[in-house]
């Protein structure tokens, strides 16, 4: 027989011996030594707890057995036997591998606690609308789902789950702690259009009425309250509320239906209002909003406070302007634009050093080192100081035909510690003897509303949450600017493009986070380009605007779920811009529908590298022309939308080659945009009394500058030399117009000529002898059956 046979048989019969005898070659007492572990015998538990038991050296398959499944429940995967406990009791639950078996005790306690609880268990609301549901006694973090994000979106903080519509429909909402899950059903119905009143502003004179209309009154018009019946009282029949000035004041008027109210503010002419000396002057914030940092410049600066003042002078004799011989002052003034039951009314702001560290860091953020209350200049010029009561002068500016005071440090805070984000100031023209000529107020608008907390506070956002984790610093001023920094650390830090940038600013090269804790604030157009501050930032670092808007357009709303570049509304804009109180959208473009996307596009379009930021804005012309008002001013790719008719076009190559900016055109006798139309965002007539102050001042009441008396000493006969071509008004047109070529009206009056918003009268008046009400639409058929050939 061959060898190796015989071994084989020798073996298989020592096996056989050994295996019947229970001895084991050297090999097998290996293994029977390693015989089957457990991590503990015996464990204690309250009702609903989970708990854990390691297992170790098995030999072979393993099962677990719960001696009563009502106590407990066991299973096994991974060398882990994971119990849960159900009721209380006591029970052993066995372990078993191909050799060995063993046990552990388990007692189960009464629970503690109740278990996570929501409520209500269910919810309705109207898509647009928002509801709340409770949620309590929550196991370890707590988070929640909806089942279908287009229906509805959920957020969840401090023991509240805020649901939103987003559509109509129904959808489930899941909270879960670490031990279980609970749902509400959702259903979403069509969004009930809430109660509105137009216009907002009503100018009357005393003795005057003025129509204001209500729309998607619930249950109709119940109320129309009036906080100031010396001023003027309000009455209402069906939709209609009319109100009727009786002494010259402000006052406002609260509309209300079963379910809502609105309110109307109200001003009341006494006398015709007159320029003092014949002369007309017109003064303006160039931006409808300044933003500020707030308190705190010690982490970074995006923006120091920095509001900008303009101001034109017309004498009416002569309908020209005035640009040598004068004098022109600004300082603060108290409030008396709003009724006086307002919080506002009487608001002054004179000061702002004491309002802001911004004077301690500025010179190490900027460069600069002003005395306190007085701003930086980015055009070079000495600052200017802060609106106060002393009158300080204003300059005059060839380039642009105004008087200026440029860069003033503004903050949105009261003398009295309140917030406000509209600090008014008097202007003043003098001739060289010092008599006065003309006096204006107008407004500052500031807003500390500029703000990235919604998604970068600490325990917001776990998108947004830094590698390193929250910092949680106890300042909530400075605690999401320092995520922000440490953030940029997490993903750049070990980058040649960011140790450059750092390098070429002098910030420390362990990071922005490290140079903050240093002592040295960070600029961020430092590194990233700002024609806001005429920086030019780094080599390989995006512009401030490109940064911001092309990261954040895919970033998912807290609020709503979506993505904030496939918004249609102000809302998301307003996350991080002025604002939800500030309302930095608020003229006559803020009507209901409109939104910032309608002029700017969406993020994606204000963040293409391809754009210049602050410069490549929207234009006058994208939505105004032949006599229409587009509603969206943009095409597909974001760009303005381009028509041949110019009528109300701004400049082109201003301020600069291949740029047309509004704030920096002119138009009828050389005067800007702005000083007949209102600052950007808050083109008159404005949601906001403030705004409205110049031009009810100018012409007695709100709306762009458009009654030639504003400006003229008497009514000037021409057919097209107004604004845009705009002919005379009142009875010297009416006895002299029937030999005018008809062909322009249009733009005006409509194809119809019936009459459109353009060629509409912001206050009754009577023309011809027949009398019309404020808001009419002027059109040829009021005086004919239709236009002559």
């Amino acid at each position: 027989m061959h060898a190796n046979t015989v071994s084989l048989r020798i073996l298989m019969f020592l096996a056989a011996l050994f295996a019947f005898t229970g001895v084991s070659p050297a090999f097998a007492e290996s293994e029977s030594s390693a015989s089957l572990q457990l991590g503990r015998s015996a464990v204690a538990m309250k009702v609903g707890d989970t708990a854990t038991i390691a297992v170790s050296k098995a030999s072979g398959r393993v099962s677990v057995e719960s001696g009563d499944k009502s106590v407990v429940t066991a299973s096994y995967a991974n060398n882990v036997v994971t119990l849960k406990a159900l009721k209380a009791g006591s029970t052993r639950v066995k372990v078993n591998d191909r050799s060995t078996s063993l046990s552990v005790a388990v007692t189960v306690g009464a629970a503690t606690t109740a278990g996570l609880t929501v409520s209500p268990p269910s919810v309705s609301l109207s898509a647009g609308g928002a509801a709340a549901i409770a949620v309590s006694n929550p196991s370890g973090e707590v988070g929640v789902k909806s089942s279908d994000t287009s229906t509805a979106t959920v957020t969840y903080a401090a023991g509240t789950a805020t649901v939103k519509g987003v559509k109509t429909g129904a959808a489930t909402i899941t909270v879960k702690d670490s031990k279980t899950s609970k749902t509400v059903a959702v259903t979403v119905s069509a969004a009930t259009a809430a109660m509105s009143v137009s216009p907002s502003f009503v100018a009357v004179s005393a003795g005057g009425t003025g129509n204001v209309a209500v729309a998607n009154a619930s249950g109709g018009v119940q109320q129309a309250l009036t906080s100031d019946a010396s001023v003027a009282t309000a009455t209402f029949s069906g939709n209609t509320v009319t109100i009727k000035g009786v002494k010259a004041g402000s006052a406002a008027v609260t509309v209300k239906d079963t379910k809502t109210s609105a309110v109307v503010q109200v001003s009341v002419l006494g006398a015709p209002v007159t320029t003092l000396g014949g002369y007309a002057l017109l003064a303006w914030n160039d931006l409808g909003m300044h933003c500020v940092d707030g308190k705190d410049y010690s982490v970074f600066s995006i923006l120091p406070p920095y509001n900008n003042l303009h101001a034109q002078l017309v004498n009416k004799a002569t309908g020209k302007q005035v640009t040598s011989g004068v004098t022109l002052t600004y300082e603060a003034m108290a409030d008396d634009t709003v009724p006086n039951t307002d919080p506002a009314f009487g608001s002054i702001n004179t000061t702002s050093y004491q309002k802001t560290n911004f004077w301690t860091y500025v010179k190490s953020l900027f460069g600069g080192n002003p005395p306190i209350d007085i701003g930086l200049n980015l055009s070079g010029a000495p600052g200017n100081q802060t609106p106060s009561r002393t009158p300080k002068p204003m300059t005059f500016e060839p380039a642009n035909g105004w008087f200026q005071a440029e860069g003033l440090p503004i903050t949105p805070v009261d003398d009295a510690g309140l917030k406000n984000f509209y600090p008014m100031v008097k202007v003043v023209a003098k001739d060289a003897a010092g008599n006065v000529l003309a006096t204006a107020k107008t407004v500052l608008p500031v807003s500390d509303e500029m703000t990235c907390k919604a998604c970068h506070a600490s325990n917001t956002s776990a998108v947004a949450k830094p590698t390193n984790g929250w910092l949680n610093d106890p300042d909530p001023e400075k605690d999401w600017k320092k995520n922000i920094l440490r953030l940029h650390d997490d993903k750049k830090l070990g980058t040649p493009a960011y140790q450059s940038a750092l390098s070429g600013v002098g910030y420390l090269a362990a990071g922005l986070g490290a140079t903050v804790n240093s002592g040295q604030p960070v600029l961020c157009a430092a590194c990233h380009s700002s024609n806001a501050l005429a920086a030019g930032g780094q080599p390989n670092v995006r512009a401030l605007t490109h940064a911001l808007h092309t990261k954040h357009a895919t970033v998912q709303d807290p609020a709503t779920g979506l993505a904030l570049g496939d918004s249609t509304n102000r809302e998301s804009c307003y996350l991080c811009h002025p604002g939800s109180k500030t309302q930095c959208l608020r003229g006559a473009m803020s009507a209901p529908g409109q939104a910032c996307q309608n002029c700017h596009g969406n993020m994606k379009d204000v963040g293409n590298t391809a754009r210049t930021g602050w410069l490549e804005q929207p234009n006058c012309q994208a939505c105004h022309h032949d006599g229409k008002r587009e509603t969206v001013g943009v095409d597909a790719n974001g760009k303005p939308k381009v028509w041949a008719d110019t009528r109300f076009a701004t400049n082109p190559n201003t301020p600069k080659a291949g740029f047309s900016l509004y704030r920096f055109s002119k138009g009828h006798g050389g005067l800007q945009c702005e000083s007949c139309h209102g600052a950007t965002h808050a083109e008159y007539p404005s949601t906001h009394a403030q705004d409205n102050a110049l031009s009810i001042g100018l012409q007695g009441h709100a709306g762009p500058v458009a009654e030639c008396t504003a400006c003229h000493a008497k009514m000037p006969t021409t057919v097209s030399g107004g604004p845009h071509g705009m002919h005379t008004t009142g009875d010297a047109w009416v006895r002299s117009h029937e030999d005018v070529n008809k062909t322009g009206c249009t733009s005006c009056h409509g194809a119809d000529y019936r009459g459109t918003p353009l060629s509409a009268i912001k206050v009754a008046k009577t023309i011809d002898k027949k009398s019309f009400p404020a808001g009419h639409q002027m059109g040829c058929y009021d005086c004919h059956n239709g236009p002559n050939p």
